[in-house]
């Protein structure tokens, strides 16, 4: 195996030699081998002083790093990645590195990207693909998108993320179900601004209440105007007239993703994703009503503090 930046073979380091021994000039080799007269003299210069195995390749590491961290800071690295499971935006702040130096020391001791970790335990539980191409509005307003993440409520006294498989096997046939909450989020697609609600249902009536709230949370933010509101085809995004008449209030135009492509959803699909991980599943709740009065105080975090890798490592509200 030879370095991917090398120009010669081993092969091609002899022959330099062999016809250096020949006779030719060292510029005629060069010109020959279509190298620069340097990289001649070097292989000459070294199988003179050692022989055969001085054609080996060799790595390109430097053999000192003045500027390498320190042995002690990577271990703060790893240590507070295992306790916060958060990314080099994160981390590099907290710790005084730099976000890049933070990501080479976990690639380098090898840790596990944080999309293929379980958010509650930081071990791995899967493989993902990231999406080559991506795409971003040019400002804020221009498109929003907008979805329901539906979440099981937990019942009073902790479900089973506190007590175990085992402890609440027994509920499993109860009579009284526990039911679920409709987490109602908006997005806008230039600026990551989230807005996110807990209601009762996913109707018409609910969705289109709920833009219109989401609208005026935006406006105080600084978004004035929205111009398009994109949904997936669910039937309370498709045939609401309630929605309809929500969207012509704000002088938008609805659209709709292109059907089983959520991807084309994907700044809220992945803000749904973000708040299961660092929102609903993150501690354990002993209560449905704990969980939901910590959705506000997050949704703010995020707007304001949170570092967004998509952002360059700052908050959705410094784009506005």
């Amino acid at each position: 195996m030879f370095h991917r930046n090398a120009r010669l073979t081993v092969h091609g380091r002899l022959l330099i030699v062999q016809r250096h021994q020949a006779g030719w000039k060292q510029a005629h080799i060069a010109a020959a081998m279509g190298v620069s007269r340097k990289c001649v003299k070097t292989w000459i210069d070294r199988y003179a002083a050692e022989g055969e195995a001085g054609l080996e390749t060799r790595s390109s590491r430097p053999h000192t790093m003045p500027t390498r961290v320190g042995a002690e800071v990577e271990q703060r690295v790893l240590a507070l990645r295992a306790e916060h499971r958060c990314g080099q935006d994160v981390l590099g702040p907290l710790l005084g590195v730099p976000p890049r130096t933070v990501a080479r020391i976990l690639r380098r001791h090898g840790a596990a990207y944080l999309r293929a970790c379980d958010p509650m335990t930081g071990q791995v539980i899967r493989s993902s693909k990231t999406t080559a191409v991506r795409y971003e509005r040019d400002r804020p307003g221009e498109l929003v998108h907008m979805d329901v993440k539906k979440l099981g409520k937990i019942p009073d006294g902790g479900g089973w993320r506190a007590h175990g498989r085992a402890a609440t096997v027994d509920h499993r046939h109860k009579k009284v179900k526990v039911g679920y909450d409709y987490v109602h989020s908006l997005v806008d697609d230039y600026s990551r601004l989230a807005y996110s609600e807990i209601l009762p249902d996913e109707t018409g009536a609910t969705c289109a209440a709920f833009l219109e709230r989401a609208a005026a949370y935006f406006a105080a933010q600084g978004i004035t105007r929205i111009e398009r509101v994109m949904t997936d085809n669910a039937l309370a995004y498709r045939r609401s007239v309630a929605l309809k008449r929500a969207v012509a209030a704000l002088g938008a135009q609805q659209k709709f993703i292109k059907p089983h492509c959520p991807w084309q959803n994907g700044k809220v699909e992945r803000l749904n994703r973000t708040l299961a991980t660092e929102w609903a599943y993150r501690q354990t709740f002993a209560s449905n009503e704990d969980r939901a009065a910590a959705l506000a105080p997050w949704i703010e975090h995020y707007n304001t503090v949170r570092h967004h890798s998509a952002l360059k490592g700052k908050p959705p509200t410094s784009r506005l």
